[in-house]
């Protein structure tokens, strides 16, 4: 059985891209690695979890001020739904274990996220016995609030530190 004629001519250009590629790459020198880790530092995902319960405290502060205790009470359990979980999962993705192997660190993500919905869904559903009396709207707005930083964090790592450098 042959082949079509167009397959030749997707393999050579499939090639041809991939050596385009590999002459394109050039490995950085160890300066330029260095400049490049001043000016793009990895964020920790202790630092968030740290300002996720910050602004959780806040919050529950703000509420407990503006509605009362039960309120605040709310609050600050829908800010410990958020940053339970995370911290849960900070611990075991950043065990010494999940930097074995490119492999192991994947799968330790993938274990620690189920871990984490885990214990988020578990948290929600302990809510009306743990916190009584317990008001929804409170514990949903700080834990949306909570996981909101997240895409501050994101936000924030995005941008460089030298402004002129915009890449």
């Amino acid at each position: 059985m042959s082949r079509p004629s167009g397959d030749a001519a997707r393999q050579r250009q499939w090639r041809q891209w991939d050596d385009d590629e590999e002459r394109a790459f050039e490995p950085l020198t160890r300066d330029q690695a260095e400049d490049l880790r001043t000016r793009r530092p990895q964020l920790s995902p202790w630092k968030v979890v740290g300002a996720q319960a910050l602004l959780g405290a806040t919050l529950a502060i703000a509420a407990g001020a503006l509605f009362g205790r039960s309120v605040a009470m709310s609050a600050l359990y829908g800010a410990a739904v958020a940053v339970l979980p995370g911290a849960l999962m900070a611990r075991g993705a950043t065990s010494p274990l999940s930097r074995l192997t490119p492999l192991a660190g994947a799968l330790s993500i993938l274990l620690w996220s189920f871990v984490k919905i885990g214990a988020t869904v578990m948290l929600l559903a302990l809510a009306p016995r743990v916190v009584q009396p317990l008001h929804w709207p409170a514990l949903l707005v700080a834990l949306v609030a909570c996981l909101q930083v997240y895409w501050f964090a994101l936000l924030v790592r995005g941008r460089p530190k030298n402004k002129t450098d915009r890449s």
